[in-house]
């Protein structure tokens, strides 16, 4: 198997990604027919907040965390159904849960550009972290191979935040994000991707 900190240099018809170690997720479903994937939403997260390492945000994706193991699982996300394509761990190992060509449930209630429900025409990737905490060097490698993966196969014509889709509610990936940086090596000029 290829090394998990390589995001591979092949996305599979399905949208599975070489190299990503493979956690699919119950919580996901079809794209609206015909709909092309033209965003990619970077998230932050971690589980318990401020904690690295672990299993529970793969458990909260794949369904299957134990709420009674953390107070704060009990009161934020107990009978919660959430999901995203990526993560990327601090030492910049990819994860994906749902492959690009279904549509996860990153989003929520999200507007970019004036069109709603984002979650329909976008990936989620997830970066494990805060909005307090700078993310890695791994971490913006990984991302960066990633995103131009996924422009190759997708007609994506932008990255932009949670907090951009999701303004008032949402504020990842947070101010400790450094979109210049990630845009330079991912090879994306401008604001878009």
């Amino acid at each position: 198997m290829s090394d998990a900190r390589d995001s591979g240099s092949v996305v599979d018809a399905d949208g599975w990604v070489a190299g990503a170690q493979r956690l699919p997720s119950p919580h996901c479903d079809a794209r609206p027919a015909g709909m092309p994937v033209e965003l990619l939403v970077v998230h932050n997260i971690s589980l318990p907040p401020g904690e690295f390492g672990g299993d529970a945000v793969t458990d909260l994706f794949l369904g299957t965390l134990d709420c009674d193991a953390h107070s704060y699982y009990d009161t934020h996300l107990r009978g919660v159904r959430v999901s995203a394509h990526f993560l990327i761990r601090r030492d910049g190992v990819v994860l994906q849960y749902v492959p690009c060509a279904m549509r996860a449930w990153h989003a929520g209630l999200s507007s970019w550009r004036g069109r709603e429900r984002c979650n329909d025409f976008s990936i989620g990737v997830e970066l494990e972290g805060t909005d307090e905490h700078p993310f890695t060097d791994a971490q913006y490698a990984a991302l960066a191979r990633l995103a131009r993966r996924l422009c190759e196969a997708y007609p994506i014509v932008e990255a932009t935040g949670h907090s951009d889709i999701a303004p008032g509610r949402k504020t990842d990936p947070g101010p400790c994000f450094d979109w210049t940086r990630f845009r330079a090596e991912a090879g994306f000029a401008g604001e878009g991707v």
